[in-house]
């Protein structure tokens, strides 16, 4: 927690609302925020334990005033400058309903694993919704702490869904970005801690469920999509092929029995055009290779 304080200070900028949701801590964390309230302005708000974190981040979005909103979870951190980049950019595209950069893969210890990027061109240039909810239809490409975006937008389309533990930051970007323009910023201003233990790594060893998730958001907003039929047979293919992936990938990691021999009989069929949509869309080498680097990083003593 206090690595994503400290970011937060070290952006240098005392106009921000700062909103933290406790569930109820019985360890040190509430005497730590007490103590970061003289550097900050933070606003403590308490929920049940129970409540799991789509639930709070609804309520802090009901809490906040500004403009703009953007998260942060405990274990993660914006890098220097930050806020100023985003200002800027707000300044530049004050139409823009999302306003997005890439972040790096951390370990445990804060070590790089890699970067986390997005496939949109490397130039600040208007994204229009249906191109931004192509590309996001077949892999959330988006860490929760990338974007800033309006709350009002936020609110006016129902928040996050709370009935997804696992996707609900994916259903809320492509929600966001169908409400109007995208701006992607190239360089990364955040840092997206990688462990065991998160919530939605964990309950990813329930298949049928994580399956679920997925396949609902994606049939959701292939509906909602206007697009030409051909391309939208194009990209749910590629989609449903990614789902596919992500659960063969989170069954093998629990160690459950995956099917790879299916998996790569479906990535044959995709052809040359799917293996290169997929590829770009899904970010698998750089999502892959980070997790990778995370387990064989040394834990910190």
């Amino acid at each position: 927690m206090t690595y994503a304080l400290d970011s937060i200070i070290l952006q240098r900028d005392d106009n921000i609302e700062c909103i933290v949701i406790d569930g109820e801590s019985t360890d040190a964390t509430p005497a730590i925020l007490k103590s970061y309230q003289e550097k900050l302005p933070i606003k403590i708000l308490q929920r049940e334990r129970s409540t799991n974190w789509v639930t709070k981040t609804n309520f802090a979005l009901s809490c906040a005033r500004g403009e703009y909103v953007c998260f942060l979870h405990h274990d993660d951190l914006w890098l220097k400058d930050r806020l100023k980049t985003m200002k800027q950019l707000v300044d530049q595209f004050p139409k823009a309903v999302l306003l997005l950069h890439p972040s790096y893969f951390l370990d445990n210890n804060g070590n790089n694993l890699g970067l986390w990027t997005c496939p949109l061109r490397p130039t600040p240039e208007i994204i229009n919704p249906n191109l931004m909810i192509e590309r996001l239809l077949t892999q959330n490409f988006i860490s929760i702490l990338g974007p800033i975006f309006k709350r009002k937008a936020a609110l006016s389309s129902g928040g996050l869904d709370e009935s997804l533990w696992y996707t609900a930051d994916w259903d809320f970007w492509l929600k966001i970005a169908a409400c109007g323009d995208t701006i992607y910023y190239p360089r990364p201003l955040s840092g997206f801690r990688i462990h065991s233990s998160s919530q939605t790594i964990v309950r990813s060893s329930y298949a049928e469920d994580f399956r679920d998730q997925l396949e609902r958001v994606l049939k959701k907003y292939f509906v909602l999509w206007e697009a030409r039929e051909q391309l939208k047979q194009r990209v749910y293919k590629v989609a449903a092929f990614s789902i596919d992936v992500n659960v063969t990938l989170a069954s093998a990691t629990h160690g459950q029995k995956a099917k790879f021999a299916g998996i790569l009989f479906s990535f044959l069929l995709l052809g040359p055009s799917g293996w290169y949509r997929y590829f770009r869309d899904s970010r698998i080498w750089e999502r892959v290779q980070a997790r990778l680097k995370a387990q064989l990083s040394p834990t910190k003593k």
